[in-house]
């Protein structure tokens, strides 16, 4: 949370001092009115480019390779590694993460928010895309360094509660465990999370994943003037383990009609800045760090992402068929 002024501060201190006072006690005097100088906001050294130069991240990095924490625009920050996203929204009443990334991660998020000038603990609620290990598996340290309760669709609650999926997952038998997430706080589908005066909708995306939940919010630049529609779109990737078969309805009746209405509904938001859990699925790495080099600004970002991922869905299906050959 911001830094009030010191109002102990004297910027005319020296017109004070006696004439008979020893230069000792002079500099004495400057070091002690030097430590009442008020202090830098959050996010200002980032923000005024006085920060240490950002890691040029790229699209095929490891998903723990260390990045360095920079604003995407207004109060909202990439916290996260070059191969896995983590967002810090914030505000002057507390901040909200999205996404924890691996377990390996946990530390590396906190020291980023840190080295943003930001303090872990006036984080006030933490929500992610879906649960798996690579976006969840981080939850439970995060949780205990801001004591900030999870939020997270009805699907997803019992998974993040035990570390584990089941078979409702197409990935079940390929996915990792990750550790539990002690508290989970149940979301409803299109509902608003709001912490002091940021709103963040919760829209059901299932696909990928039961629990995978897209977020939007608003995000202003420091004047209020440039404000942008931020959309973290959940991962949309039609991939299983070896006994999932999508096209068997009879086994997981409506999941691939579920499936087509979350292409449509995000292909359908209100989308100015798009940012996905792996950067590399929406090329964040070409639209900010010091590699960029297309706008951060792309309104029609999330319907190229819906049409790929439904163009990527019919092609699972189709070698399903093939796989399958004609029917008796």
């Amino acid at each position: 949370m911001r830094l009030p002024p010191n109002p102990d501060a004297n910027d005319h201190a020296m017109t004070m001092i006696p004439r008979t006072l020893t230069t000792c006690w002079l500099a004495l005097l400057l070091a002690a009115c030097a430590s009442t100088a008020p202090a830098a906001s959050p996010g200002e050294a980032t923000a005024s480019g006085s920060a240490p130069p950002a890691t040029a991240c790229a699209d095929n990095a490891g998903w723990n390779d260390p990045a360095t924490p920079l604003r995407l625009h207004g109060n909202t920050w990439y916290v996260g590694t070059c191969g896995i996203s983590t967002l810090l929204v914030t505000s002057d009443d507390g901040h909200v993460l999205v996404d924890g990334a691996t377990p390996q991660a946990g530390t590396q998020i906190l020291d980023n928010i840190r080295t943003l000038g930001f303090d872990p603990a006036d984080v006030k609620a933490i929500v992610l895309s879906h649960e798996h290990l690579d976006h969840a598996g981080g939850l439970a340290e995060l949780q205990r360094a801001t004591a900030a309760p999870v939020y997270a669709r009805a699907p997803a609650v019992d998974t993040l509660k035990r570390g584990a999926s089941d078979r409702s997952d197409p990935q079940l038998e390929a996915l990792e465990g990750f550790p539990a997430v002690a508290v989970v706080r149940t979301l409803g589908d299109e509902e608003v999370l709001r912490v002091g005066p940021i709103a963040m909708r919760a829209i059901p995306t299932p696909g990928h994943a039961p629990g995978g939940t897209s977020w939007t919010w608003n995000a202003c630049d420091d004047t209020g003037s440039d404000c942008r529609r931020i959309v973290y779109a959940d991962s949309l990737t039609a991939i299983s383990d070896d006994t999932w078969r999508f096209s068997d309805e009879a086994a997981h009746p409506g999941y691939v009609a579920a499936f087509r209405d979350t292409l449509a509904r995000v292909a359908a938001l209100e989308c100015d800045i798009l940012v996905t859990p792996h950067p590399s699925a929406s090329q964040l790495w070409t639209r900010v760090g010091p590699r960029a080099n297309a706008p951060l600004v792309d309104h029609d970002a999330c319907r190229r992402y819906a049409q790929g991922a439904s163009a990527r869905l019919d092609k699972r299906l189709a070698d399903e068929a093939a796989a399958t050959g004609p029917s008796n």
